[in-house]
């Protein structure tokens, strides 16, 4: 891994855990996750919790190791080998664990984060709508109060963990507030009365996670499962927001070990097929998807390196979001990128299932769409780009006052006027 040489002596100690965690997971069950026969692996949460694996960067209060972005960037390329559906199951616990380490009260910790990070409970979130795909706003689920209970009635649709996941961090909207954005409420729902999946989804890859929809039909909540209790009423916009943070970033670190995964199949490929009397990899147009591949590779690490350090600095909300955006996009076309490469490079035998490389294909196809397509994140970087562009002076040398004719301000139209 080129990355290396930005490895702390904790990050590669942590990289070898993964690796040998990784190593564990068996063969059979990931056959089984993507014929559809099992469809939430437990067993892979549960041995995931037992070596401490789970929500690295939480403190370790509650189970967490205290580590930082970067260091799950590290374990996040690790997992990723697995295929999308461990990866993005794996994820859940950063971003479901992001919510209750940033705004649950410490009762929720105890009673939530720390058996999540053991491994004992498993996790979802609801999140997305039938109506309401990137409008996130659009969510049409409410909850109406009545006393200190809450009471759940709608849908959430792509819910990986739909079938098997003992807790969901669900949005609604509560009613008697008109404003959307200060209705938006995060609830804490446990699998129970009321909480029913009326479809798990046939997928093209990214199965064996249980993705489908839920459905709430006055789905009984208590106010202390409200995030953060009774003052998180209203704090769901706020919830959203912190949450892009993981969302993102756990699919722009898994995105590089699927891809990694793949090209490391295809790479041992050319070195050993041969064909008019010489290995493949000796011909151009083999060895010219080879660098591209390792150039994408190791620019995707670098690029959500840089994003794991700004989403652990004191940088404005608006920078780590681009920094977030700009990583979870470039990764993950990177990724798609890099596996197509991979199929190319090995012929009609990567189209079989053979070789692993057709399943990678179908499991990364997903990750340019899911936590914000990819043209989402386009205007996400541009805006916060204006936004801070725009209000600061120009530091540096005025390079638009370099041209010959620069003064000529009459040549300088900005408008159709």
């Amino acid at each position: 891994m080129s990355m290396n040489v930005l490895l702390t002596a904790e990050d590669k100690l942590l990289k070898e855990k993964v690796q040998d965690f990784v190593k564990w997971v068996p063969k059979q069950l990931l056959l089984d996750m993507d014929a559809d026969k099992v469809r939430y692996p437990k067993e892979f949460i549960q041995e995931a919790g037992k070596r401490n694996l789970l929500g690295l960067r939480f403190d370790k209060k509650w189970g967490g190791l205290g580590l930082s972005w970067a260091s799950e960037m590290v374990a996040l390329e690790e997992i990723g080998v697995l295929g999308t559906s461990l990866g993005c199951l794996y994820s859940l616990f950063s971003i479901v664990g992001e919510a209750l380490n940033v705004f649950g009260t410490d009762e929720q910790k105890k009673r939530f984060l720390k058996p999540m990070l053991k491994g004992e409970i498993g996790v979802a979130e609801g999140l997305t709508e039938p109506r309401g795909g990137s409008d996130f706003f659009a969510a049409t689920t409410k909850a109406k109060r009545k006393g200190d209970i809450f009471y759940l009635n709608g849908q959430k649709r792509f819910v990986v963990g739909a079938e098997g996941a003992d807790l969901i961090l669900v949005y609604a909207i509560v009613e008697g507030i008109d404003n959307p954005k200060k209705a938006m409420t995060a609830f804490l729902v446990e699998r129970g009365k009321g909480v029913e999946v009326e479809h798990v989804y046939g997928l093209m890859g990214t199965r064996g996670g249980g993705t489908g929809r839920l459905v709430f039909k006055n789905a009984e909540v208590p106010i202390e499962n409200v995030l953060g209790g009774e003052k998180g009423i209203g704090n769901g916009t706020s919830v959203f927001h912190q949450m892009m943070i993981p969302e993102r970033l756990t699919s722009a670190g898994g995105a590089i070990g699927m891809a990694r995964g793949a090209f490391e199949v295809a790479a041992r490929y050319t070195n050993r097929r041969k064909a008019f009397g010489q290995k493949i990899r000796a011909f151009e147009a083999v060895n010219a998807k080879v660098s591209q591949s390792i150039t994408l590779l190791d620019a995707s690490r670098a690029i959500n390196y840089l994003a794991a350090k700004t989403a652990n600095s004191q940088s404005s909300d608006g920078q780590i979001r681009q920094m977030v955006s700009e990583a979870k996009k470039f990764s993950t076309d990177s990724a798609w990128e890099v596996v197509n490469h991979a199929m190319q490079m090995m012929g009609g035998i990567a189209y079989t299932d053979v070789y692993p490389v057709e399943k990678m294909l179908r499991d990364i196809r997903l990750i340019t769409i899911w936590t914000g397509t990819n043209e989402i994140m386009d205007l996400v970087i541009q805006h916060e780009f204006y936004k801070d562009f725009l209000s600061k002076k120009l530091e540096s040398r005025d390079t638009e006052n370099d041209a010959i004719n620069a003064n000529l301000e009459d040549e300088k139209v900005y408008n159709d006027d």
